[in-house]
């Protein structure tokens, strides 16, 4: 039987602040080399401090209730959060309906792959337990996000910028699944890749993240390592399922049914939400400037208004 957890594992606030200063190191090394990425390294730690203590927060009350509605909404919302990371944040080029498509892939890999994973090969009854359901369907989520952001960005910059391939095959009379064929089996080779190489090294050269907090929990060793295998396998599968499902709705979008590129169906911009950050912004630093520019001018208006009244009662 594994052993209960030893209070050596209990961390304090204390101890994520000196963890901190890991991160203020990297910053300085940043400053003095000027790489230019000590203030993204610095907001990308604060909003891992804030997102895993809301996580954190939200996941012990989902605990404490033990309800599969709440765990169900919770892996929904994952999904929906890992839909807007790959789509808003990792993603240069985008198609229309992207969005919808890649929510579609996530909830129909990551969901019925957690649980017949946790049902059958974990052993675990009921598959919706809040304390092994959620954190393997975010796992799934991180790696299935990953190989989806390859994957598009690659068939989108094959269709978009080297479209003189596609194009040849189109007009030699090919279908557009001829056509795409190349390219998505090289999206998909491509989105494997680092599921793939991370099995490869796991054990040998790096001890996962998953086993290593099995380890530190109380749980076996050997226990531990089984559960990483089927954690690993289960990544594959997501990632697999999810890509294939991006890349073919992707193709089929930017290839219309008539067997035509359509480039004009990818958006190149920014995407809306940071160009409305960035509008924003630059009306609110207009606003500033126009305050400071007006306050100046009171300011030289009273400096001229007190000159010529002293003008006037000395001459």
């Amino acid at each position: 039987m594994d052993s209960a957890p030893t209070d050596s594992t209990h961390l304090d606030w204390g101890n994520v602040g000196l963890g901190f200063s890991f991160i203020i190191f990297n910053a300085l090394i940043s400053t003095s080399l000027q790489l230019g990425v000590g203030s993204s390294l610095l907001s990308a730690a604060i909003r891992c401090v804030v997102q895993l203590g809301l996580v954190a927060l939200v996941l012990q009350k989902v605990f404490e209730t033990n309800n599969p509605w709440a765990v169900g909404g919770i892996a929904c919302l994952m999904n929906l959060l890992g839909t807007i990371e790959a789509v808003v944040n990792k993603s240069k080029k985008r198609y229309d309906y992207m969005f919808s498509c890649v929510l579609f892939a996530m909830l129909c890999s990551t969901i019925p792959v957690a649980i017949i994973g946790i049902r059958f090969a974990m052993v675990i009854e009921p598959f919706w337990k809040p304390e092994q359901y959620i954190p393997i369907v975010g796992m799934l989520c991180g790696g299935t996000v990953s190989g989806i952001v390859v994957a598009v960005s690659y068939v989108l910059r094959e269709i978009y910028d080297n479209r003189d391939k596609v194009e040849m095959y189109l007009a030699f009379g090919a279908s557009r699944f001829e056509a795409c064929r190349p390219v998505a089996r090289e999206a998909l080779r491509l989105a494997l890749a680092p599921t793939i190489s991370q099995m490869s090294v796991i054990g040998i050269i790096s001890i996962p993240g998953m086993m290593t907090g099995a380890i530190l929990g109380g749980s076996s060793v050997q226990q531990a390592a089984r559960l990483q295998m089927v954690i690993m396998f289960m990544i594959s599968a997501s990632t697999a399922l999810a890509t294939i499902i991006t890349t073919v709705t992707t193709l089929a979008i930017v290839v219309d049914n008539e067997d035509r590129l359509r480039p004009d169906r990818v958006d190149v911009r920014d995407h809306p939400v940071w160009r409305a950050r960035n509008w924003l912004f630059s009306r609110a630093v207009d606003g500033v400037k126009y305050t400071v520019r007006g306050c100046r001018g009171l300011v030289r208006k009273d400096r001229q208004n007190g000159v010529a009244e002293t003008d006037r009662l000395l001459g």
